[in-house]
């Protein structure tokens, strides 16, 4: 049996999903335009740069919709998945995750950017088994702003795995062959972990790295 991992924002969509709603949060008025989008992009940097505090930034990014009803929700949710989301996927790498699927593999997401945004967006792709950042609820299942265990960020990423196969009562070594499609340094640690990393989509920074190591480099975005 074989197991294939993919990062999501870069790797199986073309943008960042985050950003992506936060830009949609924007344009429904949830919150201020230019301090929203000035703040957004700030934190932004900080991920493409490695130093991102995941913390503060999920504190602010679901600050302008976490009180907001379940229905409203719902709706912004529904609006977001048809007219962002499904107008972004490649039909490339819809079929690069079938084509594991179709071979048998165990397949997941994994993804820094939270639950509540990926969670609809995995189920859109087909892929059953995500392992996002998740947020912290209260007894009402509201969004509270905080994280709930570790984030799956950077190290993170491998911990996480690691829980999820644990429950599965399995681990990395039961594998024949891991594979771990992503495009960013910041997921170096599980790339280096599993038997088969692809950088994919890569920035310059990955790219390097894939070269030097004798990584595969798949490009799936024009």
């Amino acid at each position: 049996m074989n197991l294939t991992l993919f990062d999501l924002d870069g790797t199986l969509l073309p943008r960042d999903s985050d950003q992506a709603f936060g830009e949609f949060i924007v344009a429904l008025g949830w919150a201020d335009r230019d301090e929203f989008r000035r703040r957004n992009d700030a934190f932004y940097e900080d991920y493409l740069a490695g130093r991102l505090d995941i913390d503060a930034y999920v504190d602010f990014a679901t600050a302008p919709w976490r009180n907001r009803p379940a229905e409203d929700l719902a709706w912004a949710t529904a609006r977001f998945l048809g007219e962002v989301v499904r107008p972004m996927l490649h039909p490339a790498a819809l079929e690069l995750v079938q084509r594991h699927q179709r071979e048998g593999d165990v397949v997941a997401i994994v993804t820094a950017t939270n639950d509540f945004v990926t969670r609809p967006i995995a189920s859109l792709l087909g892929v059953h088994q995500l392992i996002a950042t998740d947020l912290a609820r209260d007894a009402a299942g509201r969004v509270i702003g905080t994280i709930h265990g570790v984030p799956a960020f950077r190290e993170g990423k491998i911990a996480r795995v690691q829980q999820w196969l644990a429950a599965r009562d399995q681990s990395l070594g039961d594998f024949a062959r891991s594979t771990f499609y992503s495009d960013s340094t910041n997921d170096l640690p599980l790339l280096e972990r599993v038997s088969h990393p692809v950088a994919t989509n890569p920035g310059p920074a990955l790219e390097r790295i894939a070269q030097q190591r004798g990584w595969p480099v798949l490009k799936i975005f024009p």
